[in-house]
């Protein structure tokens, strides 16, 4: 199952992150993928996030967190947590 959980608002190229302004809670463990014009561009596993240059485990609705990426991310691009 896959819920929407935010979309890409920044890129930063040179420390690959990405961030996400978020609709729905998002934690380090989680599995998302992102989405550009409904096709899937990669997916992986949360495993770095800060908040205002601050390391957190977690994010709530509303806020604007930075995660580290895998791959470039265009700003606009969906991001949805893949749940089992």
């Amino acid at each position: 199952m896959e819920k929407e959980v935010g979309k890409v608002v920044h890129f930063f190229g040179h420390v690959n992150a990405a961030v996400i302004a978020l609709t729905d809670d998002l934690k380090i463990g989680d599995t998302v993928k992102f989405v550009r014009h409904d096709e899937e561009v990669f997916h992986q596993k949360i495993e770095s996030m800060q908040i205002e240059h601050k390391a957190v485990n977690e994010a709530k609705s509303g806020e604007e967190a930075a995660v580290k990426v895998d791959h470039k991310v265009k700003q606009g691009t969906k991001v949805y947590k893949i749940e089992e």
